[in-house]
Parts: C-alpha cells; sequence; structure tokens
C-alpha cells in the first residue's frame, strides 16, 4: 500500500510538471501578503503611468525626429562600444576573481561592486578627477597620445563602461564558480595551455552567463545618464546619448520625452524576458550537472557493447614505455616507483589522500607536491599541460560542448597534430573502444558506459607517459560496469606507461592491478600484488573491501589475542605478548546457532542480527553483539530459512581458531 501511495504521488508531481512543491498550492499570511503586494504596486505604478501617458498616434513622429534619432544611434553606438570594452577587461577579471586566490581579492571585488552602489554623478566626478586634464591621468594621456576623454565621445564611452562593466564581471564569476574545475583541470592533463583551456573550454561552457552579462552590460550602457553628463557633457551629437535627450525633452517638449522614455523602456524590458531570469548564468554547467541528462542505461536501439578490436603489437608500440619515480611530500608523504606497463590500484578509506596523491602527480593542488620523473624526464617543474600524465575524473568530465569525436580529438589537438589527422586519430581511438558509432554524439546523449569509454579514448589518445583513473567506474551500475572493466582491463594491457587508479571496489584492484596501494592517512600502508593484499591485509578497511572480518588486536600471554573492541580469541598461532596484529575471519568461517554449540568451536559469543543482505546466490548477515566486535556471516537461503533468521533475532557465532589468519602489524 505504502508503494501504491508513492507512485501516485509521483504521478500527480509528474501532473504538475515534476516539481514536488507544486503539488499543493501554499497560501502567503497576510502579514506578507499585503505588503508584497504593495511593493509590486510601487514597481508597476511609474510603469503604468508611461503607458497611460503615452501619445501613442505622435509614437511614430516623436521617435524619428532628428535629435531622437541622433541620440539614439549615439546611445548604441556608445552602449556597444562599452560592451566590447567590457568584454575586453571584465571576462579576464571575472575568471580571475573566480579561479585565483590573491592577496586583497575581497578589495577586488569591492571596487567592481563599487560602480554598482556609487550615484553616478558622483561616479562622473571620479572619472574626472582620474581621467580629466587636471587627473592622474588625463594629462598624460594628452601629451602622449593626444586623447582628450572629457566632454567626448570617447569620454561617453569610458563614463558607460565605468558603470555598466561590473554587470558583466558579477555575472559571469557566478557563472565560473558553478562550473566544476575539472573540466578544465582534464584539458590541462591532456595537454591544454591555460589559454587554450580558457577558450576552447571555459568561454563555451559560461556561455549562458556570458551572454546574459553581456546583456545586462549593454542595456545598462545604453541607459547611463549621471555619470556621461558630468564627465562627457551634453554635446548634440558627440556625447548627447538617449537618456540625455530625454532630460532635455522633458523642459520642453514632456510628451516626446514620455515617447522616448517608452522606447527605453521597451528595449529594457526586452532584454529582461529575453534572460528569462537567467542573469547569474546559472545553466552553464546544467547539461553536467543534470541527472536527467544522460541516460544511465542502454537502450534497445543502442547496445551497450558492439564488438571491439583488440589491442595489437602496434598499439602496444604506440604508447611511450617510461617508468615511474615520484617522491610525494605534504598531506602525502610516500615513494612510487612503477615499471613501465605497471596498473596500480590505489586503494584507502575516505580521507586517505587517494585523489590527492593523483592531484599531487598532475600538479594541481597544494595539500601535496610531488617530485616525478617519468623516464628520463624530471617533470616536477613542468606545468600540469607539460607532464604528459593524462587525468579521467570519476564523472569523466566530458566537454558538454563537444562531440565524442571532438572530445577524443582534443587532447591532439592540444599538442600540435593537424585537425583531420587528429579527428582520424580519434576516431581509430573510438572504434578500439567499441563506441565509434557514437562519435558525432555529444555528451548527454551517451550513456555512463559509453561516456566512461569516450573519456577513456580521450585520455589514450595523446599517448601519455602516465595515466590516471579516478574511479572510472563508480558512477555505473553493475551490468554496465563489468562490460567496460573488460574493456578497461583489455586497453590497460596494451598501454606502455604507468597507470593508477583509485578504487574502491575489490572487483577493480584484482582484476585490472598489477599491485595494491594501500594508504592510510597520506602514506603507505601495503604496497603489494593484489593475491598478497587479498591474502594478508595489513588494515582493517582494506580487508572489509575485500570482504573479510578483520580484528585488532594485541597479543596475550595466555596466547589469546585480545580484541580492541572488546573480548578475547583463541587463535591457532599464538602471537608473543604484546605483539599487534589483525585476526582476519573469511565470512564463511563464521558459522550461525539458535542454540550456544557445544564441540570444537573455541571463540562462541552471543549477538543480534542486525543486518540481512544479499549477495550473489548466498546471504551476509550482520551480528553485534555487546562488548565484543561485529561479525559478517555468509550462508545460504537454505541455511536462513532453517533458522529463521530476521532482523533483531538472537544468535550464537563460533570460529574454529585454525579459521583465523593473524597478519602482524
Amino acid at each position: 500500500m505504502r508503494n501504491i501511495r508513492q507512485t501516485s504521488g509521483r504521478a500527480a508531481a509528474a501532473k504538475d510538471g515534476g516539481h514536488p512543491a507544486r503539488r499543493r498550492a501554499t497560501r502567503a499570511p497576510v502579514a506578507l501578503a499585503v505588503p508584497a503586494l504593495l511593493a509590486i504596486a510601487f514597481l508597476l505604478l511609474p510603469l503604468v503611468g508611461i503607458l497611460s501617458r503615452a501619445e501613442w498616434g505622435a509614437l511614430g513622429a516623436h521617435l524619428t525626429s532628428p535629435g531622437v534619432t541622433e541620440a539614439l544611434q549615439l546611445s548604441l553606438y556608445v552602449s556597444f562600444c562599452a560592451l566590447g570594452v567590457s568584454l575586453l577587461l571584465g571576462v579576464p577579471l571575472a575568471w580571475l576573481l573566480a579561479r585565483v586566490d590573491f592577496p586583497g581579492k575581497t578589495l577586488v571585488r569591492s571596487l567592481v561592486l563599487l560602480p554598482m552602489v556609487l550615484p553616478p554623478t558622483v561616479g562622473g566626478v571620479a572619472l574626472l578627477l582620474g581621467f580629466g586634464r587636471r587627473g592622474l591621468l588625463g594629462p598624460w594621456l594628452e601629451e602622449t597620445f593626444g586623447v582628450v576623454l572629457p566632454f567626448s565621445t570617447a569620454g561617453a564611452v569610458v563614463a558607460a563602461t565605468f558603470v555598466a562593466m561590473p554587470f558583466l564581471v558579477i555575472s559571469l564569476e557566478g557563472t565560473l564558480a558553478g562550473m566544476r574545475p575539472s573540466y578544465e583541470e582534464t584539458a590541462a592533463s591532456l595537454g591544454a595551455s591555460p589559454v587554450r583551456v580558457f577558450f576552447t573550454v571555459t568561454l563555451p561552457m559560461v556561455a549562458p552567463g556570458l551572454a546574459a552579462g553581456a546583456a545586462l552590460t549593454w542595456a545598462r550602457a545604453l541607459g547611463e545618464f549621471g555619470a556621461t553628463i558630468t564627465f562627457a557633457g551634453n554635446l548634440p551629437g558627440s556625447t548627447q546619448t538617449l537618456p540625455l535627450q530625454v532630460y532635455l525633452l522633458l523642459q520642453d517638449d514632456p510628451e516626446a520625452a514620455t515617447s522616448v522614455s517608452l522606447l527605453l523602456l521597451a528595449i529594457a524590458m526586452g532584454v529582461l524576458v529575453a534572460l528569462r531570469g537567467r542573469w547569474t548564468g546559472g545553466t552553464a554547467d546544467r547539461t553536467a550537472r543534470d541527472p536527467g541528462s544522460r541516460r544511465d542505461t542502454p537502450t534497445d536501439e543502442e547496445p551497450l557493447d558492439t564488438p571491439e578490436s583488440t589491442v595489437s603489437a602496434k598499439d602496444t608500440a604506440d604508447t611511450p614505455r617510461r617508468p615511474l619515480h615520484a617522491v610525494v611530500t605534504g598531506f602525502n608523504n610516500l615513494t612510487l616507483d612503477a615499471a613501465p606497463g605497471t596498473t596500480i590500484a590505489v586503494v584507502g578509506e575516505n580521507g586517505a589522500g587517494k585523489t590527492t596523491l593523483l592531484r599531487a602527480l598532475l600538479g594541481l593542488t597544494p595539500r601535496a607536491h610531488a617530485r616525478l620523473r617519468l623516464g628520463d624526464t624530471d617533470v616536477t617543474a613542468l606545468a600540469p599541460h607539460k607532464r604528459g600524465v593524462a587525468w579521467v575524473p570519476q564523472d569523466g568530465a566530458l566537454f558538454p560542448h563537444l562531440s565524442a569525436l571532438s572530445n577524443t580529438a582534443y587532447g591532439l589537438r592540444a599538442h600540435g597534430v593537424p585537425r583531420t589527422e587528429a579527428r582520424r586519430i580519434a576516431q581509430q581511438w573510438l572504434e578500439r573502444l567499441g563506441v565509434g558509432h557514437l562519435a558525432h554524439r555529444k555528451p548527454a546523449q551517451l550513456s555512463g558506459g559509453q561516456a566512461q569509454r569516450v573519456a577513456l579514448a580521450r585520455a589514450l589518445a595523446p599517448k601519455p607517459r602516465l595515466l590516471l583513473l579516478d574511479e572510472p567506474l563508480a558512477a555505473l551500475d553493475q551490468t554496465t560496469r563489468a562490460h567496460v572493466r573488460h574493456t578497461l582491463r583489455s586497453h590497460l594491457a596494451g598501454f606502455g606507461g604507468v597507470c593508477l587508479i583509485v578504487t574502491h571496489d575489490p572487483v577493480e584492484a584484482v582484476s585490472l592491478a598489477d599491485r595494491v596501494l594501500v594508504l592510510d592517512n597520506g602514506r603507505t600502508l601495503q604496497d603489494a600484488a593484489p593475491a598478497e593484499v587479498a591474502r594478508h591485509p595489513r588494515s582493517p578497511w582494506v580487508a572489509r573491501m575485500l570482504g573479510r572480518n578483520a580484528l585488532a588486536g594485541t597479543g596475550t600471554s595466555d596466547g589469546t589475542l585480545a580484541l580492541a573492541d572488546g573480548g578475547h580469541l583463541v587463535v591457532a598461532d599464538p602471537l608473543e605478548e604484546g605483539a599487534q596484529a589483525l585476526a582476519i575471519i573469511a565470512p564463511e568461517a563464521v558459522s550461525l546457532h539458535r542454540e550456544r554449540p557445544e564441540g570444537s568451536p573455541r571463540n562462541v559469543r552471543a549477538g543480534t542480527v542486525r543486518e540481512i543482505t544479499a549477495l550473489g546466490s548466498r546471504l551476509r548477515v550482520l551480528v553485534t553483539g555487546d562488548g565484543a566486535p561485529d561479525l559478517v556471516a555468509e550462508i545460504t537461503p537454505q541455511a536462513a530459512a532453517e533458522l529463521a533468521l530476521a532482523d533483531g533475532t538472537s544468535v550464537y557465532t563460533s570460529v574454529k581458531a585454525t579459521e583465523i589468519t593473524l597478519v602482524t602489524m
């Protein structure tokens, strides 16, 4: 019944546009509704006044009069020039405020906001004192370039830019701040210089915010009055813009002033309607953030897998075979060496420093510093885009404005490969990874598995020296993950460089990696082959990740293991007194009983069933007890039925001493 109600609720939400808040109308309290209505009336009344007093029959004559036409042309010229200057100066400033931390950043942002709150006439006075003939910069401009800004058309452009540019900077800064930096970082890892990243990735992705800011800037420049009349004067044909024309017409011809005001009002409303409330540019990263924009499962028309070619000897030879040597300091403190063709799985609990290690190798984090040598080349001092280190973040970070083919060719183009050749190589890589038929699709049109394959093709195409994969399969469902894991394994086998994969999946660690690097608080806890880590995990977290029970303890004088969580454990091979160790117990070695067992098991404890989960054809049962560590047992569904297990059932657990493996710490 509860599912039926939930389904009905969702259906109702869908009927109302899919928004749960629209299911019920919210009634505003009178104490809030009345002031709100007064505010609306206060804002609306002046506009109604213009519309009601306009002489509609004489509107054409008023707007086509020579003075108004000349002022309109000058206003358009000044506003578009002000927009151009604002784009030239304001876009880099917005990027600086959004992306770079520097001393005095708060002061700079305050300076940007100042013209928005400063009285326009005061702004005009400030411009006179800064750029006037007796100002700080005015005499130098006149003597060196013969430029006199006050009371000139150029002065009107400067005044309009001064008051309008903040709208562009603030709007674009907000959009840039909402854009995930992983796109720019991924582009840098593909070899793109900061300037190339800015023009090919950043600007296209913030285009909606940039367009909105530009529209507001232009509209504000078109309507500027106070700073213009103070700094540039009111000279017909030179500085008398349309707002100044309205001011003059009010003295001699109020009806014409109303008609011109109506024109400016229409332009302003047109800009706002066109923006539709998006002046902050909040849609810049919508494709990447909207979970509904990407299908997570393939459709019947688009099979998840297509026949893919195997990695040939030529593919392997094409990849530079360079060993890796890295000494990482800071939050991470470790030394890493790897031979060419080695794949290392980096594991550890949250906060262990896995992603920090990858970002240190990329040169993208101040938390850790890596002295990195790839082959005979020390790349420590090189910028991220010059290191030859390719990075695939967890979400793939495919550039949403580029097709799969253009995404894959991006790194090749950044390295100077001609466009035609880059696209040919990119198509080959997409074919190798089984997504060649999707080359012209945008990322939003790809399933999760397809997008990860494209991201992998993009990283491998430029032949990187080092490949870093940050949980590349974490966002995929189990079926898709298995297919992509198979693809990844076959292509890593032909990768001549070193690959590091951050993962929380034991299957990925065992099936993809030659070595497993276990991190704990930024340091190496274990670095060994997957089989060795599986047999002798040196971390409770890793043991649990591998599906084992891991109990930390200390050897005692009577040969038992005193557990850190309480109680003692009888083991087959006693430790020396005071020795630290992990007791590793496989879940299938834990037996469950409804009555206290008799016989050989010596580690018997009472507990309570707290969770039962399915794992393939078996069940995992979590048993907790007072003063004893939690244990996970793995049993068959038939055994669970015979024991009548359920959440809250009292049981006994038993473990034979011979089933316990001790790993000394």
